[in-house]
């Protein structure tokens, strides 16, 4: 798999006033600005063809700090998401650079220690159809929440912030999509906040029965919120203390 798409628009309002005059995406997490840990990831991935979708106010932000991507060996190119109308909407935006390939989609704001290199491998050997990565979570009504089929690694619902205890897998927001993908988007219709929902893409494939999964087994976070912005600085900077990477 050769391309990926990192989704770093929104208007980050649970992060609110710091995502007033910046992008969530460029806040600081352990050392680096949030984008740098996706982009660590598919490098490590030798995913080397990578598209950035953000806000037309944060364009030159993002184009100021990481140029054309030859600081991490890969090739950036960036596009613009005129209004916050969902993650389907922006990644409708990814047609043109994708064609006809596979490809993989990251949200910014999700961070992780998983290597991405054995989930690629397990979505060459799909014909076609979507592959999404899951993690068990104690408190499924923050997420979306897969039903699974581990028989034949196919999910079968899709349910968004469910009134249920835990644990449960939730649907993180790491996907890999073949081309079709951009027709089922045209196919969705808004939804009660305005926005085209990645969820209502998703259940296209899930009734196809064409949406298979993985799992993370390591540590995982989405870092959308005050408390798990501290939670994922906590995390890396932890990390790179134990590797002798920060003088005390």
């Amino acid at each position: 798999m050769r391309k990926a798409v990192i989704l770093a628009g929104g208007t980050g309002t649970r992060l609110s006033p710091m995502t007033k005059i910046v992008n969530k995406h460029l806040l600081p997490v352990g050392r680096y600005p949030m984008i740098y840990w996706s982009l660590f990831k598919l490098q490590e991935a030798n995913v080397k063809d990578i598209l950035i979708i953000t806000s037309r106010d944060h364009l030159d932000s993002f184009q100021q700090l990481l140029g054309d991507g030859k600081e991490f060996g890969v090739r950036l190119s960036y596009a613009v998401q005129e209004e916050a109308s969902g993650i389907a909407a922006a990644l409708s935006i990814a047609k043109t650079f994708v064609q006809n390939e596979k490809f993989l989609v990251l949200l910014g704001d999700n961070l992780f220690d998983d290597k991405l290199t054995p989930f690629i491998e397990e979505f060459k050997k799909q014909e076609d159809g979507a592959y999404i990565l899951l993690k068990k979570v104690q408190n499924p009504n923050r997420y979306g929440i897969a039903r699974i089929d581990e028989k034949t690694n196919k999910v079968y619902e899709l349910i968004e912030k469910p009134n249920i205890k835990g644990p449960a897998y939730c649907v993180t927001g790491i996907y890999m999509y073949d081309p079709t993908v951009f027709s089922f988007i045209e196919q969705v219709s808004p939804s009660t906040r305005g926005e085209l929902e990645i969820t209502d893409v998703n259940l296209i494939y899930v009734k196809r029965q064409a949406m298979a999964f993985s799992f993370l087994k390591e540590w995982w976070i989405d870092a959308g919120t005050p408390e798990s912005l501290f939670e994922a600085n906590y995390h890396y900077f932890t990390r790179e203390r134990a590797a002798g990477g920060y003088d005390d």
